[in-house]
């Protein structure tokens, strides 16, 4: 049997067979792969088309609904608007605002209504300084300014509802923003609105041009401003009672509507509405008056924990006239600061917005106390100014007070005679009287003169009071423990409120009490012993005595609340006041030097003044009437 060989052509031949199968089915595989990928790449071509078809198509549709809404609107309008509906129809027509601004003030004017939406203070910050949020009279709708037009077709209509077309230019450096509401491009009612540099007063026109055919002018156009004033202190109470509309009227006369819950004045001839805010004011001016307006004040703080965004609601109706079927009004805004220096620089009357007092209170801060606290407070701080300034008023009053000591000295050193004739007299008043006025004459001694001194001081005492709760340069300045000078400088908050006392404990308060205890118990000895009981008057000793305990407990409840400068003044003007009364006491009064010139005046011969002479003469002339009165 024959064996067999290995084929070695055979395999070449497998192998070339398998190599052309293999070389068929990466062919194939390539091709389909290719073919999958065109498929595909074809698929998603086709499916962005077809999208691309979708959004073009959605857009149509888009459009004419727009139009048809358009069309529908604009009919409504004409229905509602008459010829103020072509202001509709403008770009400007939507929710949109123009910003303009200076080194002072930020405004944002509302293209709907025309007025301010936003007014913020550049240079200021609320309570919570340490938040850094900026100081906003307008915003969030708290404010509103609208006038409302009457048609010949008897339309009315409100122009905090229609929209206005802004325009913004540049005139001699100043920003003039024209706000119109159009009838057509030539007839329009418009509000200028221009700001100056470094400013807080903007000039206010309001005009129109080419409405005389429109508008009904046989009547005035009522207007209405309105405005919710926002709390910017950290004492809701404090600022609160300072919050008040002030006006001018009647050629220069001014004026405020009084506090409470519901207030209301109706001046006549008005040139300017101030919406005072404590430390910050909205005013409207006008150099035609306003014949007529109606002030309202609303109190809008019920529970001081929790009304606490808002002080007061103001509101002002009135009316601008047509001149010559045409309104045409030139008027300012105040948008500031309540700031003596800066309002009276206007020359405007607006310095009558800050409440210094009347008569001689207001004399005294205008030409005493705001220059000299103004010079003292440009180069240091203003806790040590108010000590210098304090220091510097009583030692200007030092010779008053000395006048009222020395008078208080002389009273007592007299007090064992008057003593003596009360008893010698006991049972006739009238001559009790008449020696004792002789007594008083003989001994050279002035029975008024520690009265006067007294009352001398007291319009500087009052001023204070009115200067210092005004003071803008000390809100938020810092001094010691008080992180506000123009508030209260809290070192303890209670977990309950004290009525009239509050919810918290401050520090100048009590301290001004302790002085003012220590001083009323140096001084009512002297004063009960200089002032002798009378018959059928209070006696002073007790009175004295009542006092020495109620005004510092007075000076604890009511000063608890207010800024921080005006009781820091208060203690350090009872100290100096101690300081001073004591010196004299020690070097300037001895009793017994006094008793040796009141007894050589009474071996001088005395000529009776003129009111000591009728003094006298009333006298007799009550004695003689007694007498006639008991014959009868």
């Amino acid at each position: 049997m024959e064996k067999k060989k290995f084929d070695f052509n055979s395999v070449i031949g497998f192998a070339l067979i398998f190599g052309i199968i293999l070389w068929m089915m990466y062919n194939n595989q390539e091709s389909n792969l290719k073919e999958q990928q065109e498929k595909a790449k074809k698929e998603k071509l086709e499916k962005q088309q077809k999208a691309k078809q979708q959004e073009v198509k959605q857009v149509v549709e888009t459009l004419k609904d727009t139009t048809v809404n358009d069309t529908v609107k604009l009919q409504k309008l004409q229905g509602s608007l008459g010829s103020f509906a072509y202001s509709a129809t403008l770009p400007s027509a939507k929710e949109d605002f123009t910003t303009i601004e200076n080194e002072f003030l930020v405004l944002k004017i509302a293209n709907k209504g025309a007025y301010i939406d936003e007014a913020t203070l550049k240079n200021f910050k609320k309570f919570d300084k340490n938040s850094g949020q900026l100081v906003e009279l307008i915003k969030n709708n708290n404010a509103s300014f609208n006038l409302q037009l009457q048609t010949k077709d008897n339309r009315v209509l409100n122009t905090k509802d229609l929209f206005f077309t802004p325009e913004v230019t540049k005139v001699d450096g100043n920003q003039v923003l024209s706000m119109k509401l159009k009838v057509s491009e030539n007839s329009f009612l418009e509000y200028k609105y221009v700001l100056k540099p470094n400013d807080y007063m903007l000039d206010f026109d309001v005009r129109s041009q080419g409405l005389n055919t429109v508008l009904n002018t046989g009547k005035p156009v009522d207007f209405n401003w309105d405005l919710k004033a926002y709390r910017n202190e950290k004492s809701i109470t404090y600022e609160n009672r300072y919050a008040e509309i002030v006006f001018e009227y009647e050629d220069g006369k001014d004026d405020y509507v009084s506090q409470g819950k519901d207030q209301e004045e109706t001046p006549e001839k008005v040139t300017y509405i101030a919406y005072k805010q404590h430390f910050f004011s909205s005013i409207l001016l006008t150099k035609t008056p306003f014949e007529k307006a109606a002030l309202r004040s609303h109190d809008l703080v019920n529970d001081e924990d929790v009304d606490t965004t808002f002080t007061k609601e103001f509101k002002t109706s009135s009316a601008l006239a047509f001149t010559n079927g045409e309104l045409d009004y030139k008027m300012n805004w105040y948008l500031g600061p309540s700031d003596y220096k800066i309002l009276n620089n206007y020359e405007r009357n607006l310095d009558e917005i800050i409440p210094l007092g009347w008569g001689i209170f207001g004399w005294i801060n205008k030409f005493i106390f705001v220059p000299l606290f103004g010079f003292l407070s440009t180069f240091m701080g203003l806790g040590i100014a108010i000590i210098i300034f304090t220091i510097l008023i009583k030692i200007a009053m030092s010779p008053i007070t000395f006048k009222s000591f020395l008078s208080q000295a002389k009273m007592k050193v007299l007090r064992p005679e008057i003593m003596e004739l009360g008893e010698k007299f006991a049972k006739d008043p009238m001559k009790k009287q008449q020696e004792t006025m002789k007594l008083y004459n003989k001994a050279g001694v002035n029975p008024m003169a520690g009265c006067i001194p007294a009352l001398i001081q007291l319009p500087f005492m009052y001023a204070s009071f009115q200067f210092f709760p005004s003071a803008i340069e000390l809100r938020q300045k810092s001094f010691l423990w008080a992180e506000d000078l123009s508030s209260f400088d809290e070192i303890f908050k209670l977990p309950f409120r004290i009525p009239v006392y509050g919810d918290h404990v401050s520090l100048f308060p009590i301290l001004a009490a302790i002085a003012i205890f220590f001083y009323m118990k140096m001084t009512s000895g002297d004063q009960a012993m200089a002032q002798p009981p009378q018959e059928g008057m209070p006696d002073m000793g007790k009175i004295m005595k009542i006092m020495i305990y109620l005004s510092p407990i007075m000076m604890l409840l009511f000063f608890n609340n207010y800024g921080s400068g005006l009781s820091l003044y208060n203690f350090i003007s009872n100290l100096i006041t101690i300081g001073i009364m004591l010196v004299i006491k020690k070097y300037f009064i001895d009793s017994d030097k006094i008793h040796a010139q009141i007894q050589e005046n009474k071996t001088k011969p005395k000529t009776e003044s003129k009111f000591q002479k009728k003094m006298r003469e009333m006298m007799e002339q009550a004695e003689e009437q007694k007498k006639l009165n008991k014959k009868k």
